[in-house]
């Protein structure tokens, strides 16, 4: 095998290297070297907060459109590369390849949407009560934003964050996470190919806890924007409190899929499955507890284990796997660590729910999917983010119990209802406390044409995506105009 590559980080339009480093490895096959990254310090992040600083002046002076445009530039480099880009993000977080090539082209029509934002970016104007003032209010960028990245979605996610910081006219410091850098330092070189100016765009790798924390108390900052775990997050927030700066959270989820006794039940059963083991459950609206109505407990049961029994778990890069590895083995570690508490506390382990490490499965961070029954809802399965294909299984005695247990978490990310009465889904709909709604599709699974976010514990600020996604990362600047 030869020499893995030693990818720089991205400060004021030039690649810098250091003699800090750290391995990216394949999840699937621990002897498979992605490529080694330089790790940056304080200091390198004190030099990209002051470069993105020089930079905005120029940035936010071009219009909208302008802006707009170098993200087109930006979509077309990627979709150029589509394949070797999906075949690198199943190499380094362990996603299956159709999962991986569906995300890469996600991130291209992201840059592509928020190109075309800059054409429509909104303002405000409304008559004044007084003759000849003309009012109105127009949105401005803050400046310097850091994004703070997770592993799970390498490329959606800091595509989201990225695109719309940038149309709006702001400069960027982009810390992708250590588990799976390639794929964001992939768009930081696009931008570079792109022409962007140097400086708007700077990629910082490293740890949370020394390159994260440098950014947020980096004094060009003006605002953060965060995916990751909930205690990370809470203390990001409290740093930026204390400096007044805007902040953005997206943290975790335990989502509910409730199916009632009227659901079409071969869809509740491959929704659920979908949401719950795909991309080995590592996404925040993955569904973690379905929630069922006691007339067809039992037999929504058996379907939903004999379907993850049928499931192929594997290296992604192979035809026919449908599962993945965990990312890490302190992940594979959590999975397993879950099931046993799961076990301890009464609940019934119906499939799965073991670690994989013979023949194919050696080298990797692999894990049964697994489903339990006999949860109920004060057990830690059912209240505490696992971040893996563990499913539980919640008996409920009508629709209003659904609701109620649906809504006995701290977390208030997404939630799915499998049913065919209209009156339900509109209950559902008014009183489920999530902020991703969905009907009789996976929880798992949006769009970046809307608004992405949570309530409760899941989330902090203005959304992300969509035209919320501006909210953010503009303020506005109000004219009063006489004449």
């Amino acid at each position: 095998m030869s020499n893995p590559t030693t990818y720089p980080n991205y400060i004021d339009g030039e690649w810098v290297t250091s003699d800090r480093t750290f391995e990216n490895r394949n999840p699937a096959d621990t002897d498979d070297c992605v490529g080694i990254f330089c790790k940056a310090n304080q200091a390198d992040v004190n030099v990209a907060a002051e470069a993105a600083q020089e930079a905005f002046r120029a940035w936010s002076g071009l219009t909208a459109p302008a802006r707009g445009a170098y993200l087109f530039k930006v979509a077309e480099i990627l979709e150029r590369n589509l394949d070797t880009l999906a075949r690198e993000m199943t190499r380094e977080e362990g996603k299956t390849l159709p999962e991986a090539k569906g995300e890469t082209m996600r991130s291209i029509n992201i840059f592509r949407y928020f190109g075309g934002e800059g054409s429509r970016i909104p303002g405000i104007q409304v008559p004044s009560e007084r003759d000849r003032v003309f009012m109105y209010a127009v949105r401005r960028p803050l400046g310097v934003v850091a994004q703070i990245n997770p592993w799970n979605f390498p490329s959606a996610i800091p595509a989201w964050k990225l695109a719309p910081a940038l149309v709006a006219g702001n400069s960027v410091l982009l810390k992708p996470a250590t588990a799976a850098p390639l794929c964001a330092w992939r768009l930081a070189e696009a931008c570079h190919e792109a022409g962007i100016p140097k400086g708007v765009v700077n990629l910082i790798c490293g740890s949370g806890g020394e390159v994260g924390d440098a950014m947020v108390h980096a004094e060009p900052v003006k605002a953060v924007s965060f995916t990751g775990s909930v205690p990370v997050g809470q203390a990001l927030h409290a740093q930026a409190s204390l400096r007044r700066i805007r902040i953005q959270l997206e943290m975790g989820g335990k989502n509910p899929t409730i199916v009632l006794a009227d659901a079409d039940l071969d869809k509740a059963v491959a929704n659920t499955l979908n949401a719950a083991m795909f991309s080995t459950g590592q996404k925040c609206t993955a569904t973690s507890r379905v929630i069922v109505e006691e007339s067809i407990h039992d037999a929504f049961l058996a379907r939903i284990v004999e379907a993850t029994k049928g499931l192929r778990v594997g290296n992604g890069l192979e035809a026919g796997v449908q599962i993945g590895p965990a990312i890490d083995q302190d992940q594979l570690d959590t999975n397993d660590r879950y099931c046993r508490v799961a076990e301890n506390e009464g609940a019934k382990l119906e499939c799965g729910g073991r670690i994989l490490s013979e023949g194919d499965y050696a080298k990797g961070y692999f894990f049964e999917p697994t489903v339990f029954s006999e949860v109920t809802e004060d057990m830690r399965i059912a209240r505490e983010e696992v971040f893996g294909p563990v499913l539980g299984v919640i008996r409920a005695a009508n629709f209003a119990d659904c609701m109620r247990i649906a809504n006995t978490t701290d977390f208030g990310l997404s939630a799915s209802i499998q049913t065919t009465n209209v009156s339900r889904i509109f209950e559902y709909i008014n009183r489920i406390e999530a902020g991703l709604i969905t009907v009789n599709l996976p929880s798992a699974g949006v769009e970046y044409q809307l608004p992405f976010g949570g309530s409760k514990d899941s989330s902090f600020g203005p959304k992300e995506q969509g035209p919320a996604a501006l909210e953010f990362y503009t303020d506005y600047k109000t004219v009063y105009l006489g004449y």
